[in-house]
């Protein structure tokens, strides 16, 4: 699902004008953004946690040059789902047959 299928859905559910919900999905998107560059995680009980994670510093190989690097510690976004979340994704998508994309991995 991409992010314009996502706004039709939202849009055809609540009856909410698409426009309403792509400003809304993106103001979303921005403060999450915004909140974690700040170093603040955001918490959306039921549905997961976006948060910081650091990275240690470790060597990397650049491969061309065939030379080590040293890649230094650095954060990342992560998100991690709530265990609801978890739980009713392994208990649906079990049933789903491997023609619809879902890698079993």
């Amino acid at each position: 699902m991409r992010k314009a299928d996502l706004v039709t859905t939202i849009a055809d559910k609540t009856g909410v004008p698409k426009v309403d919900v792509l400003v809304t999905l993106e103001e979303f998107f921005k403060e999450v953004k915004q909140s974690l560059s700040t170093g603040e995680n955001v918490y959306i009980r039921g549905f997961g946690s976006f948060v910081i994670k650091k990275r240690a510093k470790k060597i990397g190989r650049h491969i061309k040059q065939n030379v080590a690097i040293e890649i230094p510690e650095h954060y990342i976004p992560a998100f991690k789902p709530a265990k609801i979340f978890v739980d009713q994704v392994k208990d649906n998508v079990s049933s789903l047959p491997e023609e619809n994309g879902v890698d079993g991995a």
